[in-house]
């Protein structure tokens, strides 16, 4: 079977939407740490969170882990006690396959398609995070070969996955400070970035949130600040610490979504996730674990995480929750239990991930079973 390059269609031509996050998967898809301008101590403590993030989503579902040829024997050692996990070789720049990486989209008959945005490492040569990012940007059709998917390729449009949360009854979430990023689609206005979105994703409406708590890394990515729990029903950070660098962005976001209306019609329903009670700093010897490259952020003592405990995965039957040694660990867990009362909740300590710039959702990408 040829896998099709769909450059003159639309999943919404063709009858494809993307499907919520919570909805069935055929398994997930990560990419294997080891850029040593990213990850501290030549990536070695990141893959050991890898690890643990990969074996508690195979309680749930299938897991492949794409991995560069120098590591592949590595990581096969290191992953060989699950067999629900298949490590592939597959050649990347970084680890983030949510925002390279395809984005899945299913017909009602149950046939799955995807996505192949246009992959710039954040932002090009006006504020990317790393150059080159040519092996990133290549991810997706891989992922599509391998699994002998339809292929829909944009033209010229940016967009990461990490930066879009759907419903899949036609409204999604977005951040303006993301996706209006002149690094991004600069050529483009808003109205168009919309339309795009509601060709691609199959969507009615677009929810624009003011912006996300990660302005160095991707500009504001919603995965960080709010995310569908199911149709009508959104989680969306929280803090009462007005000292907190995030409260303002998460009481703006929190106060729009409370007071707008989805594609169906209705009201959101608004539930508060709380964030860590101590905001998430990379320490001195952190940063200096860390190789200095030209063309890549530094990483130094001081600077400012992506804190968020809304950075989970929803997995079949289950939620896959950051946790970061926080006082407020075990109230988030609560949260979302409460949340998804169908569903079990794992925490997994990814202090190491944060510190590279993003968290579980960040590292995965779900292929829905689109049944």
């Amino acid at each position: 079977m040829k896998v099709i390059y769909q450059d003159n269609s639309t999943p919404k031509k063709d009858g494809y939407r993307m499907p919520g996050e919570f909805e069935n998967h055929t398994g997930t898809w990560m990419l294997w740490p080891q850029r040593t301008d990213n990850w501290r101590n030549g990536g070695k403590p990141a893959q050991e969170v890898f690890c643990n993030v990969a074996r508690a989503i195979a309680q749930f579902e299938p897991v492949t882990m794409c991995v560069n040829p120098d590591q592949y024997e590595n990581a096969k050692a290191m992953l060989n006690d699950d067999e629900q996990i298949r490590v592939v070789e597959m050649t990347s720049n970084d680890a983030w396959i949510r925002d390279c990486g395809p984005t899945f989209v299913v017909s009602d008959k149950g046939d799955v398609r995807a996505v192949d945005w246009d992959f710039n490492a954040w932002g090009g040569l006006y504020d990317g995070l790393y150059f080159p990012w040519d092996q990133d940007a290549l991810v997706a059709s891989k992922v599509c070969e391998i699994e002998r998917v339809t292929r829909y390729k944009p033209d010229h449009f940016v967009l990461e996955g990490g930066s879009i949360h759907v419903d899949g009854e036609g409204t999604v979430i977005v951040t303006e400070s993301c996706l209006l990023s002149p690094g991004r689609n600069p050529e483009l206005k808003k109205e168009q970035i919309e339309e795009n979105l509601r060709q691609y994703l199959n969507v009615e409406k677009v929810v624009w949130v003011k912006e996300g708590i990660d302005p160095d890394e991707t500009n504001g990515h919603i995965d960080d600040v709010a995310c569908y729990v199911r149709p009508g029903v959104v989680a969306c950070i929280w803090t009462e610490d007005k000292d907190d660098p995030f409260y303002q962005i998460a009481h703006d976001a929190y106060d729009l979504l409370s007071n707008t209306v989805d594609a169906k019609g209705r009201k959101l329903k608004v539930c508060k996730l709380s964030l860590p009670k101590k905001p998430v700093r990379i320490t001195l010897e952190e940063s200096k674990g860390v190789d200095v490259v030209e063309g890549t952020l530094p990483r130094e003592e001081g600077d400012l995480c992506p804190g968020s405990y809304m950075n989970f995965l929803i997995v079949n039957g289950g939620v896959i929750v950051p946790q970061y040694g926080d006082e407020n660990d075990a109230l988030a867990l609560q949260q979302i239990q409460e949340m998804f009362p169908e569903r079990k909740v794992v925490g997994v300590l990814t202090r190491e991930v944060v510190l590279g710039g993003g968290n579980i959702h960040c590292i995965t990408q779900q292929q829905p079973s689109g049944k």
